[in-house]
């Protein structure tokens, strides 16, 4: 049987690399990027794997930090209640839970 926190990974990651399972939200800044800039920066969201106890503490790949170009994207996925007003009583149950990935420059942080 897979842990909560296994469960809550691969979510995470589906959302991440595969775009399924949540909504990808961009900020400003990464909006008004030219679309080439886009297309690296996500295929870096995407591909990221340099995950450690020092950015992933909680084994969850929740979020991470990229460097593209010129650009320090950070991204980070919320977990929110069916109505996305309140935090997922359980992050690991896709019945209860809608993932967020915001995808950010540094600067806007």
């Amino acid at each position: 049987m897979t842990s909560a926190r296994d469960r809550t990974r691969a979510l995470n990651d589906e959302l991440r690399i595969h775009h399924r399972g949540g909504r990808i939200m961009i900020t400003a800044g990464v909006q008004a990027l030219p679309p080439d800039d886009l297309l690296r920066i996500d295929t870096a969201v995407s591909t990221f794997s340099a995950f450690d106890k020092s950015n992933d503490p909680y084994g969850e790949h929740d979020c991470g930090v990229v460097n593209v170009g010129s650009h320090t994207i950070i991204f980070k996925i919320d977990y929110y209640d069916q109505s996305y007003a309140y935090h997922s009583a359980d992050p690991s149950d896709p019945a209860i839970t809608q993932r967020v990935l915001t995808i950010m420059l540094a600067d806007e942080y």
